[in-house]
């Protein structure tokens, strides 16, 4: 049974999500302020945190950024309805997906799921072998990522869209594919969360030296992991 903690002041809100998510077989917490759920999130206790970005006491990125500090646990954000500055800032800060208020309990369940398959620790793949791509090693069975040897500090959505890029390397893989393969789901219309964390992955990774960034994107396509 995965364990969720929910961190947002809306009591009543909270509250409805936790019992639904409890009747879908998910251990839920709920901490309403932003110091408290900060501590829970660092306990080691759960798998998933749901996190508001307005708090009362705290900025919900602030907290995403201590937790990014100390843990690479998946983060899920609540963000106000078309505030896209919002989105775009909690993805930059380490968020692995977000679900604007109000949203159904059942797409809240769909986007738990979808983030959870991704970061099972013991990979379902038939290929559980290290995967290689020039300077670029991907384990899949730890989640670990290495460039030139030095581990990678990726977050869980950064990890898999890492993956599916290096397990395609060299081919164009389109926005729609990497969403669907690393954050399990359709890419929605005006949808920026790829474009974000791709943005961090190419820094993270540096520059040939040529000055061109290992990933380049495909105008009109996608993106593509250059095989050396």
């Amino acid at each position: 049974m995965a364990k969720v903690l929910i961190i947002d002041d809306d009591v009543e809100l909270a509250e409805l999500f936790q019992e639904y998510l409890q009747q879908e077989q998910f251990s839920v917490d709920t901490c309403f302020t932003g110091m408290e759920g900060l501590d829970a999130a660092l306990s080691g206790d759960y798998d998933l945190v749901i996190l508001d970005m307005m708090l009362p006491d705290i900025k919900g990125t602030d907290i995403l950024l201590k937790i990014r500090q100390q843990s690479l646990i998946p983060v899920l954000m609540f963000t106000a309805k078309g505030d896209d500055i919002d989105r775009i800032i909690g993805l930059e800060s380490g968020a692995d997906d977000y679900v604007p208020k109000p949203c159904t309990p059942r797409e809240l369940v769909a986007r738990i799921r979808a983030i959870l398959r991704r970061t099972e620790l013991v990979s379902d793949r038939n290929d559980k072998h290290q995967l290689t791509v020039g300077p670029l090693s991907i384990h899949a069975e730890t989640r670990q990522a290495f460039w030139f040897e030095d581990a990678l500090d990726l977050t869980s959505t950064e990890f898999n869209l890492l993956e599916v890029l290096a397990r395609q390397a060299g081919q164009v893989v389109t926005k729609q594919e990497l969403s669907q393969q690393a954050l399990g789901r359709p890419l929605a219309r005006f949808d920026r969360s790829i474009d974000v964390h791709m943005s961090s992955i190419r820094q993270k990774l540096g520059k040939q030296a040529d000055g061109h960034h290992y990933i380049q994107t495909i105008r009109g396509q996608g993106y593509q992991l250059i095989k050396e």
